[in-house]
C-alpha cells in the first residue's frame, strides 16, 4: 500500500490522473474507500486526484491511545500535500473532511487553490445546529458505553438515514464499524470553531454543496458559510449528507478552476 509518514503517523493514499492536484478529504467514520470509483475517474480527467485515509481511519495508522482534533487533521493534510509535491490543491471535503479543508485554508492559505465543501460540518457556527450536534454526541456516547462497535451504526443512521446505512455493502459497513474508535476520538476532540469573521478571510473560489434530504443542521451551517465566504456559491443536490464528488456542479466547478 502506498503510505507516507506525516506528523508521526503513516497515512495511506492513492493517486488518480495527472495535472493540478485535487485532494479528497473524507468525513467521520470513513476512508478513501467511500469515494465512488466512477466519480474519482471523472475528477481524474480534470487533474491529479489524491485520496487518503485520515489518521486513525482504516488503512492509516491509529495511535494508541487515540486522541485527535480538526486542527491535527488539517496539519496532516498539509503534510501530505507537501510530501507529494501537490501544492496548491483544490480541496474537496465531505462533512468532517470539509471542516478539515476550511481549517487548512485558514492556517495555510497558500496551500489551497479552491474549496469544494460537501456539507462541511462546521456545526459550531449555529446554535440550533449545535443543539442537534449535542443530541448526536449523546447518542454516540451512549452507544460507546454499551458496545464500542455499535458507534458507527448509531452515528450513521442519525446522520445519513436508516435506508442509507442498510444500503451499504458488507465490506463498507465493516469499514465503518472498524472505525468506531476513530468516530469517538473525533467527537471528543476539539471541533473547528471558526467564526464568520474567520471565514471572511478565505479568498479562494468556494463551492458549497448541500443535500436536499440532509438533517436541517447542515443546511443552516451551509447558509451561514455562504454568507461569510466572499467568493462562494451554493448548490443544492438530491439525496442526503453522503454527497458525491461526481455531482455535475462539482465537476463543472473544478473544471472552471482548472481553466482552459
Amino acid at each position: 500500500m502506498p503510505e507516507v509518514p506525516v506528523n508521526g503517523v503513516r497515512l495511506y493514499y492513492e493517486e488518480h490522473g495527472q495535472g493540478d492536484p485535487i485532494l479528497c478529504i473524507h468525513g467521520t467514520s470513513s476512508s478513501a474507500m467511500v469515494w465512488r470509483p466512477a466519480a474519482i475517474d471523472e475528477l481524474a480527467t480534470l487533474g491529479r486526484v489524491i485520496c487518503y485515509d485520515r489518521r486513525g481511519c482504516t488503512r492509516s495508522e491509529r495511535p494508541a491511545p487515540y486522541e485527535t482534533s480538526v486542527a491535527q487533521h488539517a496539519e496532516d493534510a498539509m503534510g501530505l500535500l507537501q510530501a507529494l509535491d501537490a501544492v496548491p490543491a483544490v480541496l474537496i471535503g465531505r462533512s468532517y473532511g470539509g471542516e478539515t479543508a476550511v481549517e487548512l485554508a485558514l492556517r495555510h492559505p497558500r496551500t489551497v487553490r479552491a474549496l469544494v465543501l460537501l456539507e462541511a460540518a462546521l456545526l459550531t457556527l449555529d446554535k440550533e445546529a449545535m443543539v442537534w450536534a449535542g443530541e448526536l454526541r449523546a447518542a454516540v456516547e451512549a452507544a460507546a458505553a454499551r458496545d464500542v462497535s455499535s458507534v458507527a451504526e448509531t452515528f450513521l443512521r442519525r446522520v445519513l438515514s436508516d435506508e442509507q446505512w442498510e444500503s451499504f455493502r458488507d465490506p463498507v459497513r465493516q469499514m465503518f464499524v472498524d472505525n468506531s474508535p476513530a468516530i469517538l476520538a473525533e467527537f471528543r476532540g476539539p471541533w473547528l470553531e471558526a467564526t464568520e469573521a474567520d471565514l471572511a478571510r478565505i479568498h479562494v473560489p468556494t463551492l458549497l454543496v448541500a443535500g436536499e434530504a440532509s438533517p436541517p443542521a447542515f443546511r443552516r451551517v451551509t447558509e451561514r458559510m455562504a454568507a461569510s465566504i466572499p467568493d462562494s456559491r451554493t448548490v443544492l443536490v438530491g439525496g442526503g449528507h453522503f454527497i458525491d464528488p461526481g455531482e455535475p456542479d462539482v465537476l463543472a466547478f473544478v473544471g472552471e478552476i482548472r481553466g482552459p
